[in-house]
Parts: structure tokens; C-alpha cells; sequence
């Protein structure tokens, strides 16, 4: 089977890759000629584990191909997806030109039935533009070409998006027609051997899927952020808190640990596009609004603590950032809580030293020399006078406290992920500041 995948980014690199992993012939295309020499060269653009290995095999096999030439793949493609950026614009939408530049390159190019399939997550009503783009450039072609058109929204958590691709929970597929159906139950066919199941649905539903279940998801955190925030007040500990609600089959124990709040590429985007879509359609989403507002609170979170402890007066301190991504096992820092506080720190006159074990480089492109990086996160210690543990690499985890306590100036420790012992470290003789612990 030959596909292929539009758009050499996060989602389309692993969809081309683990595709090309179960035996398909794909060729991912990307207008960005310098990425593909990369691809091609064998180096990623993004940081993913398991992913450049995967990349190099298939491109040795000769089942994974890279051009900036959509037209050079499509001779024999039975599936094109699209797999492009959507960046929320001025209003919070969904920016959709990338989406639709494709769609009218695909009519300009196909001499063939093929179905177009959405990968990018796309508010509803974008396959019906495609479907219209696509129709308006063969009618320019004076030609009769069948096509068919598909939702196949990811759910792919930055970190493990491999597994979650290769083994996935679920498989969301919207389309009008039993040949597509046919199509794309043979090519995911490898992916549900465990008997998780293909989900067909109308094309609407399963352009909707995808925002709901971030949204769903946003507000779980947003929620027990909020818990959190009251147990500080309260003199309660988050801990026990969310463990005695996890317990509740109902609820569950999945996304209600508490931190500094969701950054990353998909919910800020998608929370902010299901908002705009309900507004342009009349309606008010009143709780997903509050979980937006509720996540740029928690962004502020442990600013607000190290201002309170250093009495509003961060000028010339000195403070150590452990993990600069917005989670672990990834380089993204878009939207990430860490860059909020050093932004903010700075604004205060603090001097920043950041270590991260993949993400400094991207950092670097963002916020240039205006903090100090470092290649080992004890050096990001020496002479600060405050460490705050922004994102929980697993290096993280278990640190020498001693040598910690040692290197740093002021014994002070802004845990924003809870993943330390308050006493233990009170032993030590230092001072621990966590989200909703006691």
C-alpha cells in the first residue's frame, strides 16, 4: 500500500514513520526544503523517543521517503493525509491555510481516485472546504476525478507518541462512504491486532472528538489545580486530596496530579479553538472558558511563591530552573509554564541559570542570552538562591540533596511538580514550597 503524509512536523513525521514501521510505502512531504535535507540526512527536527531510529530503518528499507514534491508521490497513492500546523490566530480559531494550500494543491495534482484524509486537528466543517477546494481546482482542470474525504484525528501525547500510534486506545476515523471505510480499515488494520477498536463516525463527530477529549482533559488539570490552590490555603495536602478521589471508579486516578498548569502544542490551541468555533456559532462554552482562565493562573503559581518568600524583592537573585519543556521526554516549550516564570523573573530583576536534558536549544531560539543555560543541572545549582522544579524529568526524581544543598545559596526548593518529601528535605535543612502540600 503507498501513501502519503503532507507536513514533516510532529504528527506527520510520526504517522510517515510508524506507518512506513508496519510495512506501508509512505512518502511525507514538507515545503520546508531545509527539514527534508535533515530528514533525509538522518537527523531529526524534533526531539521523540524512539523516533529517529525508527525513521533511519524505514529510510534504509526503502519504505519512507521525504520530498518537498507532493507530485512525485502521488502516482499509485491510494490515502494523501494532511498533516499540516493549525495555529490559533488573533481570535483563538483555527488557522487553516496551511490545511487549505493543500487541498488545493491535491486538486491540481490527482489523476486518480485517492482519499484525503485530515490528520490535523481541524475545527468542524474544514472537510467540506477541502472537499469544495479540491472540486473548484479539478472544475479549472476540466476534469472528472473521484475523491473521497476522511477525519482521522490523533492522540498523540508528546513523549509516547510512538506506543501510542503503534498501540493504540482507540482509532477515530469520520467519513460518508463504505469504499473510504474499506480503505482505512485495511491500512490500520496492523494497529488494532489488540482488539482496541477502529471508531467510524460521521465526518463532524470526528472533527469534534479530538477538541472534546482535549478539553475533557484541560479541565481535569485545570480542576485539581484549583483543589491544589485551596488546599494551600487551607493547610490541606493535594496528596491525599487527589488520592481519595482517584479512588472513585468514576473519576479516576489520570491527569488530576497538580503542577503549574498544561502548556504544549495541542490544548492551549485546541482549548482556544472550541471556544472561538462555539462563539461563532452562538454559544457560550462557560466551563472550558473557566479552565482556560483557570491554566493563566496557574502559570503564576510559584512566581507568586518565590515572590512571597523573597518579600517582592527578586532584584539581583539569583534562581536555578530544573526542565524547561512543558513536559518531559520532548523539546517543546511552546506555552510552557517554565518560560512564564523566567519571563517573569526577569521582569523582576533575577538572574535565571535553566537546565533541561533535550529542551535548551529550542529555549535558546526563544529567549537567546538573556538567562544562562547550563549542561548538567548542578551547575544550574551553584550560588543560586532558590531552585524551582518546573518540569519532572526523570533525572529529576532522585537528586544528591546534599550536594544540592551545598551548591545552592539559600536552601529553598519551589517544587512545581510535587514529586519531593516535605519532611525529608525539612531534615535537610531546607526550606520546600510544593502546589496544595503542606
Amino acid at each position: 500500500m503507498r501513501i502519503i503524509v503532507v507536513g514533516s512536523g510532529y504528527v506527520g513525521l510520526v504517522t510517515s514513520a510508524c506507518f512506513a514501521e508496519s510495512g506501508v510505502n509512505v512518502t511525507c512531504v514538507d515545503v520546508d526544503i531545509d527539514k527534508i535535507q535533515q530528514l533525509k540526512d538522518g537527523s531529526m527536527p524534533i526531539y521523540e523517543p524512539g523516533l529517529e531510529i525508527m525513521v533511519r530503518n524505514n529510510v534504509e528499507k526503502k519504505r519512507l521517503f521525504f520530498t518537498t514534491d507532493l507530485e512525485k508521490g502521488i502516482d499509485g497513492s491510494e490515502v494523501i493525509f494532511i498533516a499540516v500546523g493549525t495555529p490559533p490566530g488573533e481570535d483563538g480559531s483555527a488557522d487553516l491555510k496551511h490545511v487549505l494550500n493543500v487541498a488545493k494543491e491535491i486538486g491540481r495534482i490527482i489523476i486518480k481516485h485517492i482519499v484525503v484524509v485530515t490528520k490535523s486537528t481541524v475545527p468542524v466543517g474544514t472537510s467540506e472546504k477541502i472537499r469544495n477546494i479540491i472540486q473548484a481546482e479539478l472544475d479549472k482542470r476540466n476534469v472528472s476525478i473521484p475523491f473521497d474525504l476522511a477525519s482521522n484525528p490523533e492522540f498523540l501525547k508528546e513523549g509516547a507518541a510512538i506506543d501510542d500510534f503503534l498501540k493504540p486506545e482507540r482509532i477515530v476515523i469520520g467519513t460518508d462512504n463504505e469504499k473510504t471505510r474499506e480503505i482505512m480499515n485495511r491500512l490500520y488494520m496492523p494497529f488494532v491486532l489488540n482488539n482496541h477498536p477502529i471508531l467510524f463516525m460521521d465526518i463532524a463527530s470526528a472533527e469534534i472528538t479530538k477538541y472534546a477529549a482535549n478539553a475533557m482533559l484541560a479541565t481535569r488539570i485545570s480542576f485539581i489545580n484549583e483543589i491544589a490552590n485551596l488546599c494551600d490555603i487551607l493547610g490541606a495536602d493535594i496528596n491525599n486530596v487527589r488520592k481519595g478521589i482517584g479512588s472513585d471508579s468514576r473519576i479516576g486516578s489520570k491527569f488530576i496530579y497538580p503542577g503549574t498548569g498544561y502548556g504544549g502544542s495541542c490544548f492551549p490551541k485546541d482549548i482556544k479553538a472550541i471556544i472561538r468555533t462555539a462563539k461563532d456559532n452562538g454559544y457560550e462554552l462557560n466551563v472550558i472558558e473557566a479552565v482556560e482562565k483557570a491554566n493563566n493562573y496557574q502559570k503564576n503559581v510559584i512566581f507568586s511563591k518565590m515572590a512571597k518568600f523573597f518579600n517582592n524583592n527578586l532584584k539581583n537573585k539569583i534562581i536555578g530552573i530544573w526542565g524547561l519543556s512543558f513536559k518531559p521526554k520532548t523539546d517543546d516549550i511552546r506555552e510552557a509554564p517554565s518560560i512564564i516564570l523566567i519571563e517573569k523573573l526577569l521582569e523582576a530583576g533575577a538572574r535565571v541559570k535553566a537546565y533541561d536534558p533535550a529542551a535548551i536549544n529550542e529555549t535558546k531560539k526563544l529567549l537567546g542570552t538573556r538567562i544562562e543555560y547550563t549542561s548538567d543541572p548542578y551547575e544550574a545549582l551553584v550560588n543560586v538562591d532558590a531552585v524551582a522544579l518546573i518540569t519532572e524529568w526523570s533525572e529529576f526524581h532522585l537528586p544528591d540533596f546534599n550536594r544540592m544543598g551545598e551548591l545552592m545559596k539559600g536552601k529553598v526548593i519551589f517544587d512545581g511538580r510535587n514529586i519531593y518529601d516535605p519532611a525529608q528535605l525539612k531534615k535537610l535543612g531546607f526550606t520546600y514550597f510544593g502546589i496544595g502540600k503542606r
